[in-house]
């Protein structure tokens, strides 16, 4: 059995949540600067059982994509040729850095914490992944 990771893909960050191993929450991982993040990606899957990869697909309200998916089609395509194994999944992210920004308001988050870009897209990568795991039934 191994865990679902989801990433909220950013220009300079991006945010990674991990399932724990039964799939039944999702858990903020870690930020790291995306330049890194194939590195981060290719140790963490040498270390853990990894089932599914979730990528946040950034739509805008008129459903056409956002700039950044220039950026992202690229990485989960060589995700998809590195690891063929492992499914690539694209879940809508629309709204889920103002949802994280609530969840932390709601969570008793400290305003100077709330401006730490880093935290809001650990906690978009979780929600991200936790509307997967509902929409799927995991």
């Amino acid at each position: 059995m191994g865990r679902i990771v989801a990433l909220d893909y950013g220009k300079k960050r991006t945010g990674i949540a991990v399932t724990d191993i039964l799939k039944i929450t999702a858990n903020g991982l870690d930020t790291i600067e995306t330049p890194k993040l194939w590195d981060f990606l290719v140790n963490y899957i040498t270390k853990e059982e990894v089932e599914a990869l979730v990528v946040g697909e950034p739509t805008r309200m008129n459903d056409e994509p956002s700039e950044i998916e220039k950026s992202i089609t690229p990485f989960v395509n060589r995700f998809k040729k590195q690891f063929p194994q492992i499914p690539v999944y694209r879940q809508d992210e629309r709204f889920t850095s103002k949802m994280a920004m609530q969840a932390m308001i709601a969570g008793g988050v400290k305003k100077m914490a709330r401006r730490n870009k880093a935290l809001v897209d650990k906690v978009s990568a979780t929600i991200i992944l936790q509307s997967f795991l509902e929409q799927h039934n995991l």
